[in-house]
């Protein structure tokens, strides 16, 4: 039968109607816009067609999720035993209770048993861990278990190993072991260990496949309601020690249970009457003597009901094999020499048994034997008495190299060592080389193969090609990050660390093991021990709370400390390490991080106590409360109103304290008596008795020039006349302003206009700029007329115009007359010149011109000389 989980008709949308009664679309169909039009319209027709069925098919729906929600509260308050509390949850943890899903999983074993589950605890264990998340790890790659990963089990430890990883540890265990032991790598079929137990797999047990427990299925698909990687049914397997009955649980991790079978043995020396017993505990003994015969044939078993008996331990006086010894000896082992020879006479007579302590006779005398020569080629029978001696012939015996014979006459002792000289090849087959027979050549080249890591050079001379395995240390870091790997340089990644770490509380009193490299991310155990962690404030013992991993909460005892200039107790809780916003630095942008952590711990300052104390003003107007840290005297804000010193007015500063430093406020009232004629300043005292002072103040002013700024004292300025006054205002520098002609005034700074007669020199030019001559500024008016010279000099410039004129008419005159002349010429010829011929004419024509005009101005410019010259020539050669 089914169970109530399975059977169909309580699941989500389901209900009383037949499967074919209401169907779901697929995803395809949801994904489809014209299916979903379609039926759209199809449930619109439908729907407006019948709209209380609709309705009923809703309310229906939620009718079932309901019951489902139901369901599910009461299998999880029915099946599941929870606890109220933290506490709760640990007691239950330590007695043993466990959810009744988990009890329901052994009832087939508990049916046997009575209700017995003692002997369950170790796979009730296995199974537990199996359904928390993170309890198991992968001791090879250091990570959890999940319930849909494919895992091996061992079958001596039981600890499960991701599938890939229990395969790669596998073939890496087979490949070091014959990199180490094999000479031809790979030829011998090696074991494997487990990596926790070193329990030995074949080769051929190297697992391949994702089976379930039991072995029974391949691949267990992940079943919420089954232990992961089960299949589900019955283990099946034989139990041990072996008894012939088979596990009766649901295929399970970790060992089978006990056989719970009864069965009627006997006692272990079966003398008493069979009794029922558990199989798992069958054996029994009735605690009688057992009585047989031990194996030294003198003494019985005193001991009580066993199976096999022990060896005799009393001690009895034995004679050794030759029966010349006697000593006391355990019972247990009757049999033993006295070390000495024999030395009894041979059949021969002549020489004495050799044979240590023996039983029996002699040996025959091994000289009494057919025997033969030293070479072995000659054999003959002589007495024992006589030596045989040498052949005579070649010895030929094979000598030590193997190759060669030993070429001395036959002689008693080892033959001498080889030393024929033979090409030998060198063990690496480089090289050959005559050597004697007896030497093994090796030759000095280094090999330069990778050794079995794949990592370091052989580097051996002379190596044959079967390089040795690489004895340097692996050295690096396991993937615990606390130890290193101990082997030898090796292929691939280094096994996982074997140590386990120990992750205790803060108090040490519960420890936790896990694999070396999880102490990192292991969180402590839970410990209900008081926390032991000392105060870290002045108070003497902390709050009492239990022990707990990181800091201890901050204290909230009053901190009762007596605050500074008074007999008051601090009232403030307790503030020795309190979290403080730091000040940090501006960050230039992201990519830089904070050097202090936001909040750092202090310890504050107790608070200014403030207890209200009364007080009164410094002016003594009123007495107010004052907290304790400011109980001294204040001011109460109301005018002072003690008399000044002048004794015309009262003080009108705020309440304030009179002391030596501090006294009342001076009279501020200004002067009134009348000042001197035209002086227009105040008295510079305050209200004060008698005359006033002579005014000493400076009077600021602008000289006549309003360049620089004069201090002249008041009363200086006021009795002076007006010369003085002229002169006081006078700067005594030149005076800055502009005459109309441009010029600087010359005077020294003077009030009023200044005089306009410049007497600057300044340059002045005939109307030819030939003559120049310096006059005053005043006079610089009058005209410079030109003298003879200049006249000339304008009249010989005037015929040097005219004559270049002409010239240029006649030259002009000249060329129309040769070009018409050349155009009359080409008429008669009656033909086209050539372009070279014609460029070369132009060329001429120039040439003819240039010194033309050379010539013409040598014969204008000889006449001219001086500036005259230069500056007709200048402007000629340029026209040219």
């Amino acid at each position: 039968m089914e169970p109530a989980w399975r059977q169909p008709g309580r699941g989500r949308g389901r209900s009383q109607e037949c499967p074919g009664e209401r169907s779901q679309p697929s995803q395809k169909e949801q994904e489809r816009p014209g299916a979903a039009a379609g039926r759209g319209a199809r449930t619109k027709t439908a729907a407006s067609s019948d709209p209380p069925k609709a309705a009923s098919v809703q309310s229906k729906f939620e009718e079932i999720r309901k019951s489902n929600q139901a369901a599910a509260q009461r299998l999880v308050e029915n099946q599941i035993s929870s606890s109220s509390d933290e506490d709760d949850e640990d007691s239950d943890h330590k007695n043993g209770k466990t959810g009744k899903i988990l009890a329901s999983t052994f009832t087939t074993y508990t049916d046997q048993t009575g209700g017995d589950a003692a002997s369950l605890v170790k796979t009730e264990q296995y199974v537990s861990d199996l359904f928390q998340s993170g309890a198991l790890t992968c001791l090879i790659c250091i990570a959890s278990v999940k319930r849909i990963q494919p895992v091996w089990s061992c079958s001596s430890c039981f600890s499960l190993f991701h599938l890939p990883c229990i395969q790669k540890w596998a073939r890496d265990s087979v490949f070091l072991v014959s990199s180490v032991t094999d000479e031809d790598f790979g030829q011998k079929q090696h074991p494997w260990p487990c990596p926790k137990c070193r329990a030995e797999y074949p080769p051929s047990s190297t697992p391949s496949r994702y089976m379930c427990y039991c072995g029974k299925l391949q691949d267990p698909p992940a079943d919420p309601w089954l232990a992961p990687h089960s299949c589900g049914s019955v283990c099946q397997k034989q139990l041990r020690p072996s008894c012939g009955h088979t596990c009766l649980l649901l295929c399970h991790p970790g060992p089978c249970p006990p056989c719970p079978k009864m069965v009627s043995v006997s006692c272990l020396c079966g003398k008493a009457k069979p009794l029922p017993r558990r199989c798992s505990n069958k054996s029994w003994s009735c605690q009688q003597p057992c009585g047989r015969l031990l194996t030294c044939k003198q003494h019985i078993c005193t001991q009580p009901c066993h199976t096999e008996c022990s060896p005799c331990p009393r001690v009895s006086v034995q004679m050794c094999v030759c029966g010349r010894d006697q000593a006391e000896r355990p019972c247990s082992s009757p049999r033993w020499t006295c070390q000495q020879v024999c030395g009894a006479r041979l059949s021969c007579g002549n020489h004495t048994c050799e044979v240590v302590c023996h039983d029996g006779l002699c040996p025959p005398c091994p000289r009494s034997v057919s025997r033969s020569c030293p070479c072995g080629k000659s054999k003959s029978s002589l007495p024992c008495t006589e030596e045989v001696l040498p052949c005579g012939d070649t010895c030929d015996r094979p000598l030590s190299c193997g190759k060669h014979t030993c070429s001395m006459r036959c002689h008693r002792g080892g033959c001498e060592t080889c030393r024929q000289e033979v090409e030998k090849e060198c063990r690496c087959g480089k090289y050959r080389k005559l050597m004697p027979c007896h030497r093994e050549y090796l030759c000095d080249s280094k090999c330069p193969r990778t050794r079995s890591c794949q990592k370091h050079q052989c580097r051996r001379k002379c190596c044959p090609g079967n390089c040795p395995p690489c004895d340097q240390s692996c050295g690096r870091t396991l993937g615990c990050r606390n130890h290193k790997c101990p082997s030898v340089c090796h292929q691939g990644s280094c096994y996982p660390c074997p140590e386990t770490v120990e992750v205790p509380c803060t108090c040490g009193s519960a420890v936790l093991v896990v694999p070396c490299g999880r102490e990192r991310s292991t969180k402590p155990p839970r410990c209900k021990e008081p926390c032991r962690s000392p105060p870290s404030c002045h108070h003497p013992s902390r709050e009492p709370h239990r022990c707990h991993p990181g800091p201890c909460p901050p204290c909230r005892q009053t901190c009762s400390l007596p605050l500074p200039g008074c007999s008051h107790a601090c009232p403030q809780p307790c503030h020795d390490l309190v979290l403080v916003r730091s000040q940090q630095v501006q960050l230039a942008g992201p990519w830089e991080q904070p050097s202090e952590p936001a909040f750092v711990k202090k310890a504050l300052p107790c608070a200014p106590c403030e207890e209200p104390i009364p007080t009164s003003c410094f002016g003594e107007h009123e007495i107010s409360p004052v907290p304790c840290h400011r109980r001294a005297q204040f001011s109460c804000g109301r005018p002072c109103g003690r008399p000044l010193t002048c004794g015309n007015h009262i003080c009108s500063r705020e309440c304030h304290l009179v002391t030596d430093g501090n006294k009342c406020e001076a009279c501020e009232e200004g002067c009134s008596k009348p000042r001197p004629p035209g002086c227009p300043h105040t008295c510079p005292l305050p209200c004060h008795h008698g005359d006033c002072p002579v005014c000493n103040q400076m009077i600021r002013q602008r000289c006549h020039c309003k360049l620089s700024t004069l201090y002249v004292e008041c009363r200086t300025m006021m009795s002076a006349d007006e010369q003085t006054r002229m002169r006081l205002n006078s700067c005594n520098n030149q005076c800055p302003k502009e005459l109309s002609c441009g010029h600087r005034c010359k005077q020294v700074c003077h009030p009023g206009v200044c005089e306009d007669k410049c007497q600057q020199k300044v340059k002045l030019r005939c109307p030819c700029r030939r003559i120049k001559k310096d006059f005053p500024c005043s006079l610089a008016a009058q005209a410079l007329q030109c003298d003879d010279a200049c006249k000339e000099q304008q009249r010989k410039v005037s015929q040097l115009k005219e004559a270049e004129q002409r010239a240029a008419e006649e030259e002009e005159h000249r060329r129309q007359q040769e070009e018409l002349e050349a155009f009359e010429k080409r008429q008669q010829r009656g033909g086209r010149r050539s372009k070279k011929r014609g460029r070369r004419e132009e060329a001429d024509e120039e040439r003819g011109r240039s010194r033309w005009w050379r010539r013409c101005v040598v014969v204008v410019l000889v006449p001219l000389g001086g500036a005259a010259l230069s500056a007709a020539a200048y402007y000629l050669l340029s026209r040219t």
